[in-house]
């Protein structure tokens, strides 16, 4: 990657020189012979230097239902007829904006067997309060391996993991994911 400053550094430099060698007394020459055009194409102008800014990465885009899981889940799903519901990203009552979460389930049969995936953004402060109003309403804390977990009570769950853990919340540094189960939440993929 160049330097922007490059190119104008350079510039300046011979800008200096030139300045500095008109300054030097110079000898004295006389031409030996009137100079004579020579039959030399026309030159063609010089391209403008193209200055090249650093290329900042791109901001990560939020997820989307069709982004939050990996590709080979998103597969899976597929084979077996299933196709998502998007819906308000929640805790309890609260919509938390620009979250939401992915019912994923095979909506030509009455069934209640989906899976349940969630992204939302959330600065410290909202996290904090979440996770107490989830704490308050009986739902328990896990912390684990740097993450923090915030999991229904499984006595009251509508269905757990080999673990024990129904529905999850993990919540991460600007963010917070949900999942029908703990263990749900390795399949999503955050960019």
């Amino acid at each position: 990657m160049m330097n922007r400053r490059l190119p104008a550094v350079s510039l300046a430099s011979a800008a200096l020189l030139s300045l500095l060698a008109g300054c030097a007394p110079q000898p004295e020459i006389a031409p030996t012979s009137t100079p004579t055009p020579t039959a030399a194409a026309d030159p063609s102008p010089s391209p403008e230097p193209v200055a090249t800014e650093p290329t900042e990465e791109p901001a990560p885009e939020d997820p989307t239902c069709e982004t939050l899981l990996a590709p080979s889940t998103l597969a899976m799903f597929d084979e077996h007829g299933w196709t998502y519901r998007e819906q308000e990203f929640r805790f309890g009552e609260d919509v938390v904006d620009g979250g939401f979460q992915c019912v994923w389930g095979d909506y030509s049969v009455a069934s209640d067997h989906v899976q349940v995936f969630g992204w939302a953004p959330l600065d410290a402060s909202a996290s904090v309060a979440a996770q107490q109003k989830l704490l308050s309403q009986g739902w328990l804390r896990a912390d684990q391996d740097g993450h923090t977990y915030i999991t229904e009570d499984p006595s009251f769950a509508f269905a757990v993991d080999e673990d024990g853990y129904g529905m999850t919340y993990e919540f991460g540094d600007g963010w917070a994911t949900l999942a029908d189960t703990r263990q749900g939440l390795v399949l999503i993929q955050l960019p």
